[in-house]
């Protein structure tokens, strides 16, 4: 996929669901992965033209597994001009070790969260958005569904009160295949997770769920995707699909 097609995507999810104003200030959650790094260049490219003038920066937060090699990403956000910073953690050790989580991920979840929100607000952002793509929101629908009994996902725009930080997820059209598409056409620097529970979460379940409901049924992710778009739910008020 080209990046005038990603910027296409990520245009009109801004603005079918109004994520951002002028001057606004708005932190891009760096994994290292495809997604995060497809979305940093999308609001990169996005800041160029946008008619609402908006300053981005990149986070890191660094899980202190000891092998996480960010050089790549940090001689990216200079090609980029973009500011980045690293969040320095022990949340790997208290998980695995101190802990010795046997379903590590939630914790990790909400204590990485935690970390992220502290440098946003250092930073002086208002905004914070993350690199959820299309199968992210059916496959959190499946989990919703299969694990807690009720149709639910997570919202386009969310305004996290006790921090005064919105979330936004400008990648909300985007296909899994297609960030592939763009990572692999410019040749972008993707860094592995270090987490040795990456590959074996129930999201991992999920995705393989939809992509064996897809190939069984064609088509079946897109008429999900556009049941969550018109059901109303946390967010999800739009008739574009």
């Amino acid at each position: 996929m080209k990046l005038q097609q990603v910027l296409s995507h990520v245009r009109k999810a801004i603005d079918d669901f109004h994520m951002i104003e002028d001057g606004d200030k708005i932190a891009v959650g760096i994994s290292g992965g495809k997604d995060s790094l497809c979305l940093l260049y999308a609001l990169h490219g996005l800041k160029r033209f946008y008619p609402k003038k908006f300053d981005i920066i990149a986070i890191t937060v660094d899980l202190g597994f000891g092998n996480l090699n960010l050089d790549k990403i940090v001689e990216l956000c200079k090609q980029l001009d973009v500011e980045y910073h690293v969040v320095k953690t022990d949340i790997g050790k208290i998980i695995f070790e101190d802990r010795k989580e046997t379903n590590p991920c939630s914790l990790c979840a909400k204590m990485r969260k935690g970390a992220l929100n502290d440098a946003i607000k250092a930073c002086g952002c208002n905004k914070v958005a993350y690199a959820h793509h299309k199968d992210d929101v059916v496959e959190t629908m499946l989990l919703s569904l299969i694990f807690e009994g009720r149709f639910h996902t997570f919202a386009p725009v969310t305004y996290l009160d006790r921090m005064d930080v919105t979330v936004i997820r400008p990648m909300l059209y985007m296909n899994e295949i297609d960030v592939v598409g763009f990572i692999n056409k410019y040749e972008v620097p993707v860094v592995k997770s270090p987490c040795p529970a990456d590959g074996h979460t129930k999201r991992e379940y999920a995705g393989n769920l939809l992509k064996q409901l897809n190939i069984d049924h064609p088509g079946v992710k897109e008429r999900m995707f556009t049941a969550i778009c018109r059901s109303n739910i946390n967010g999800w008020n739009t008739d574009t699909i």
